[in-house]
């Protein structure tokens, strides 16, 4: 994690905080821990060119995943060749 160097204040409803500090209990984390993963979750850490990456790898449609013996075999006959 880079240098922390910005303070913000967040006021917060008697709930809200409530509900904060029994999650990072049970995580065992500070509840300031909580609100960095949540600004992360919600508006990524990474660039805008990471961030449109990502979306379009998990947007992309589903697909079957190989049997690993017969991607094995396929990966050992393709680096066969290459020798």
């Amino acid at each position: 994690m880079s240098m922390l160097t910005h303070r913000l204040q967040v006021l917060l409803d008697p709930a809200g905080y409530r509900r904060l500090a029994d999650e990072a209990r049970r995580r065992g984390v500070p509840i300031a821990r909580l609100v960095r993963d949540a600004l992360d979750a919600t508006y990524g850490s990474g660039s805008p060119a990471q961030r449109r990456a990502a979306d379009k790898i998990l947007g992309a449609e589903r697909m079957e995943v190989p049997d690993i013996e017969a991607l094995r075999a396929e990966l050992d006959e393709a680096r066969a060749s290459r020798a």
